[in-house]
C-alpha cells in the first residue's frame, strides 16, 4: 500500500534517521558516530577503556586521566547522578584532566539520594565532551587488538562535522610517549590536609587527635582519598607541588615522604622528580609511592618504564602480594609499567598483576621505601589494599626506633 505524501511531497508514515550529534575519530581514520552529551566543541586525547561498574565520578575527576578519553565498558553510566563530594581532584573547582568520555547507553535521570545533578549537566560544567550510543564493546575490542589510539571527540548539536579535518587532526596528535602531563594537574602551592574518610550519616571527618607523624606528599596529580587515608592513619599531611626541590622537601623535616599518582610518561616527569627522590632516599626517610609515584621510585633506583599496549584501567584487577601470598582485588589506572627485568638488586618485586604478570610493587632492601602500581586508596572501592597505609606508618615507627637506638 503506497504511503501518503505531505504538502512538501515527501513520504509520510515512516521515521527520520536520527542525525549524529557527536563523533569519535580515531588516528587510523575510523569514525564512530553517536549522540553528544556534556560540553560542545572538540577535545583530543588517547582513548582507553575502564572496566569499573561504579565510581564514574571519581574516575572522571582522577588527575591521572589527564590527556585521555575514557570509554566505559559498563553500559549504564550516570544512573546515580553526581554530587559535590565524590570528586578526586584536589581542586574541586578546576576543569578535569579527562578530555572526553564515551558511553554505550544514554544518560538516565539520577536515582540516588546523594545526587545533586545529572551527569550531563555535570559534564557541561567541567567542560568534558561526551558521546553516547556506540558499541563500546567493539571499541574496547579494537583497543585490545591495536592498542590505545589517539582520537578527536567532537560534539555539535546541529551535527555539522568536517570529518576530513578531524581525521587529519587525529592523525597528527603526538604519542603519550615522552609527554610530561604533571604540570597540568599538580598544585601550584604548598598546603596542609587534615580531612579523613567518608562515613555514612557523617560525611568526611577531620583529624581530632594530634598526628603522630609528619608526611610530605609530593603532588604529581594526587587523589583526595589518598590524602584522607594518610590523615586517617594519624599523619599530619603537607602537600607540595611536583616542582618542589629536595631542599624544600627536607626543610619541612618530614617523618615520611609520599609520592603520588599522576598522568603522562613517567620518564618525562622523572627528569625533575628523580633527583628529588634520590636525595630523600639518601637521607633514609621512609617513602611510599602509588601509581606514578611507584614508577618515580623505580626510576630513582635505576629501573626503566615502558608504554603498555592497552594499559590497566578498572576496579577489578587481581594482584598478588608476594610478601604474604595473598591476592587482593585492586583499582588501577596506568598506561605505563615498570620493566621488572631492569630492577636493581636492592629493589625486590613485591606485587604482580595476575592478569598479565606485570610489575605492581617494589620494596627497597637498603632503604625504608616501597611502592605499588595500583590504587590502594580506591574510592569507592575495592578496599582490599588499605593495609598499605598502615605498612607506611609501621615503616616510620621502625625508622624512628632505629634513630633513637
Amino acid at each position: 500500500m503506497p504511503q501518503d505524501k505531505d504538502t512538501t511531497g515527501s513520504l509520510s508514515g515512516g521515521w527520520d534517521e536520527p542525525r549524529a550529534t557527536a563523533v569519535l575519530v580515531l588516528q587510523d581514520g575510523t569514525v564512530l558516530e553517536g549522540f553528544g552529551i556534556g560540553a560542545e566543541g572538540e577535545a583530543t586525547g588517547e582513548v582507553c577503556f575502564n572496566t569499573a561498574m561504579t565510581g564514574y565520578q571519581e574516575i572522571l575527576t582522577d588527575p591521572s586521566y589527564a590527556g585521555q578519553i575514557i570509554t566505559f565498558t559498563f553500559p549504564h553510566i550516570g544512573n546515580v547522578g553526581t554530587n559535590e563530594e565524590d570528586i578526586e581532584s584536589v581542586n574541586a573547582a578546576s576543569s578535569s584532566g579527562v578530555r572526553g568520555v564515551v558511553l554505550a547507553a544514554a544518560i538516565t535521570e539520577p536515582s540516588n539520594w546523594r545526587a545533586s545533578r545529572d551527569l550531563d549537566a555535570w559534564l557541561k560544567a567541567r567542560q568534558i565532551v561526551g558521546l553516547t550510543g556506540i558499541d563500546t564493546r567493539a571499541l574496547t575490542a579494537l583497543i585490545r587488538d591495536k592498542g590505545m589510539p589517539n582520537a578527536v571527540i567532537a560534539h555539535d548539536p546541529a551535527g555539522n562535522f568536517d570529518i576530513e579535518a578531524l581525521k587529519a587532526k587525529a592523525a597528527a596528535l603526538p604519542s603519550m610517549d615522552g609527554l610530561d602531563l604533571v604540570p597540568l594537574v599538580t598544585s601550584t602551592q604548598r598546603f596542609d590536609w587534615d580531612e579523613t574518610t567518608w562515613q555514612r550519616g557523617e560525611g568526611y571527618g577531620h583529624q581530632e587527635s594530634e598526628p603522630k607523624y609528619h608526611v610530605v606528599a609530593i603532588d604529581y596529580g594526587v587523589k583526595r582519598n589518598i590524602l584522607r587515608l594518610l590523615a586517617r592513619a594519624g599523619c599530619k599531611v603537607t602537600v607540595v607541588p611536583a616542582t618542589a626541590t629536595a631542599d624544600e622537601v627536607l626543610a619541612l623535616k618530614p617523618d615520611g615522604v609520599f609520592l603520588s599518582n599522576g598522568p603522562g610518561d613517567p620518564a618525562a616527569t622523572g627528569e625533575y622528580a628523580v633527583p628529588v627522590i634520590r636525595k630523600v632516599l639518601e637521607e633514609k626517610i621512609p617513602t611510599f609511592g602509588i601509581c606514578l609515584g611507584h614508577q618515580m621510585l623505580s626510576l630513582a633506583v635505576g629501573a626503566k618504564t615502558r608504554k603498555m599496549h592497552q594499559g590497566h584501567h578498572g576496579a577489578n584487577h587481581p594482584v598478588k602480594d608476594k610478601t604474604t601470598g595473598k591476592v587482593e582485588i585492586t583499582s588501577m589506572n596506568h598506561g605505563f609499567a615498570v620493566d621488572p627485568e631492569t630492577l636493581p638488586k636492592n629493589a625486590m618485586e613485591t606485587h604482580v598483576s595476575l592478569f598479565d604478570g606485570s610489575n605492581c610493587g617494589i620494596s627497597l632492601t637498603d632503604r625504608p621505601a616501597f611502592s605499588v602500581q595500583y590504587h590502594p586508596e580506591a574510592s569507592p572501592g575495592p578496599q582490599d589494599s588499605h593495609y598499605l597505609f598502615d605498612r607506611f606508618v609501621k615503616l616510620m615507627d621502625e625508622q624512628k626506633a632505629e634513630r633513637q637506638a
